[in-house]
């Protein structure tokens, strides 16, 4: 988007706070869409949902509007049970029932599309991988939204949610009167017969990680600031790793993360013989900027630990060692929460410095959405 539409933007979503009153607040929540500045009609028929730990949007996201701001359209045969997305050059073209989709390379995508009340649905992750959009999950305060834009797109997920506010309150408040004018009046029901089918029971929520606990696991430097920011968002500690000469220049943000009950570690280049000096460097620099000591450590390269635990340090062993791979867009944060769900019981990961703020808050909302609990590796997780 080019930058100088911004102001703009953000200046007719301000004044459409002061036109649109806020509606009384409807019991459950609501999962909004977005593509690029356009917040979409809001209907039970089109809302985005998750299952199998995938997020899938409505195909009708790619026509009017929505589908110029993302430069994706969409070709739907009924006939022939198959919808076609292409953008320029590309396709992606997904076959009802068969699970999966393929591009016009013949890569394919997993999972399929879905039916849903005559509303054909198909994963964001595939949509993102095959047309390079990104696409993140907001915590707003209806419930959800789901954001999809163009890579270049200059606004941070928070800056957005609160400048598209009033948009969706305007929306949400359609959205129930189009709910009250719909719902016929109340009348007792007859008892149903011997011969009449129970209704189905509604699609649970997924769960794929069932309370399972995430360790989340990243390198600490001066630029952990706005991870912690976005840590603090969703009510999350994690670990952070220094190396022992960056704890030396790092004392406010040291005592910032002890504070709001993170851990703090050593991360340790390995050198033989060194170990043991390293630990004490870094301990000391901790100790004087928050009066603490740390026994949590981890070794570059995924190194063997074993010689720090013969110094009775509790030395990390990932189960999930993320820290050559990116994590910086809501698909692979996606990619990320399927590793996660698919290791057995709780899942210490190890993101390194390859976590952007986006990436992380992405996968924060996954986990949340999937029945998960982040929480920070302490010296007590029997992780070493």
């Amino acid at each position: 988007m080019n930058k100088r539409r911004l102001p703009a933007l953000l200046a007719l979503l301000a004044m459409l706070a002061c036109l649109c009153p806020v509606p009384a607040r409807a019991s459950g929540s609501v999962y909004f869409t977005a593509a690029g500045s356009y917040v979409l009609p809001l209907s039970d028929s089109t809302m985005p949902f998750w299952t199998g730990g995938y997020l899938y949007i409505p195909t009708t996201v790619f026509t009017g509007s929505a589908r110029e701001a993302l430069g994706i359209s969409q070709v739907l045969n009924n006939a022939q049970n198959r919808v076609v997305l292409y953008s320029g050059g590309r396709s992606l073209t997904y076959e009802l029932g068969n699970g999966h989709a393929r591009d016009n390379d013949g890569v394919t995508y997993y999972p399929g599309a879905v039916r849903r009340n005559g509303v054909v649905f198909v994963p964001a992750y595939s949509v993102s991988r095959c047309f390079d959009i990104v696409y993140s999950v907001i915590d707003v305060n209806r419930g959800s939204l789901v954001w999809l834009r163009q890579p270049d797109y200059t606004l941070s997920d928070s800056l957005y949610a609160d400048a598209a506010r009033p948009t969706m309150e305007s929306v949400y408040a359609e959205y129930l009167r189009a709910k009250e004018q719909a719902s016929p009046p109340a009348a007792s029901s007859p008892p149903a017969s011997s011969g009449d089918k129970p209704a189905p029971p509604p699609e649970p929520a997924a769960t794929e990680l069932d309370g399972k606990r995430v360790f989340l696991c990243l390198e600490g430097g001066k630029d952990s600031g706005a991870l912690l920011e976005a840590l603090d968002s969703y009510g999350v500690q994690a670990a952070f790793f220094f190396p022992p000469q960056e704890m030396e220049s790092s004392g406010d943000l040291l005592r910032r993360m002890t504070a709001e009950g993170h851990s703090v570690g050593l991360l340790l280049d390995g050198t033989e013989g060194l170990l043991e000096e390293q630990m004490e460097a870094g301990n000391r620099a901790l100790a004087q900027a928050t009066c603490r000591k740390t026994r949590l450590a981890v070794l570059q390269d995924g190194r063997d630990g074993q010689p720090l635990r013969g110094m009775g340090v509790l030395c990390l062993r990932p189960d999930l060692d993320r820290s050559s791979q990116p994590l910086r867009t809501s698909a692979q944060a996606e990619t990320l929460l399927q590793r996660i769900s698919l290791s057995s019981g709780d899942t210490a990961v190890w993101l390194g410095g390859a976590a952007s703020t986006g990436g992380l808050r992405a996968l924060l909302s996954a986990v949340e959405e999937a029945g998960g609990v982040c929480q920070a590796l302490t010296e007590t997780s029997q992780r070493g």
